[in-house]
């Protein structure tokens, strides 16, 4: 099973849900603007990763915070603790594979390769 992480109404999350949809593949969907994001799975993500690729500093919600919270974002916990308060600064979409590797972001070649070339269903 294909978990998938992220939020319902982003554009890249949209067209990610489509492409795997689209192949017939076995999909969980967690929203985590609803459901929150939880801690263990971000310390995973962060261990596979690394926290400076899951923080989204270009968009909105990095904007909007005072330059204090910004600043004080200087490590893995501390970036850890910002993202779950505000689950909109985690990169999207995050996905955990079968094999258990984790992705962020959607790159149509890169998923064609994890998921052995399926073409659309």
């Amino acid at each position: 099973m294909i978990t998938l992480y992220g939020i319902p109404n982003c554009d890249t999350v949209k067209a990610a849900r489509a492409w795997l949809q689209g192949r017939g593949l076995p999909l969980a969907f967690h929203d985590y603007k609803r459901l929150g994001v939880p801690p263990e799975r971000l310390a995973a993500w962060a261990a596979a990763l690394g926290w400076e690729r899951l923080l989204n500093r270009q968009g909105t919600t990095w904007r909007r915070l005072d330059a204090a919270r910004q600043a004080a974002v200087v490590d893995a916990a501390s970036a850890m603790a910002l993202m779950v308060q505000e689950p909109s600064l985690v990169r999207r979409p995050v996905v955990e594979w079968p094999d258990g590797s984790i992705s962020v972001g959607f790159s149509d070649a890169d998923w064609a390769q994890r998921v052995g070339g399926l073409p659309p269903a």
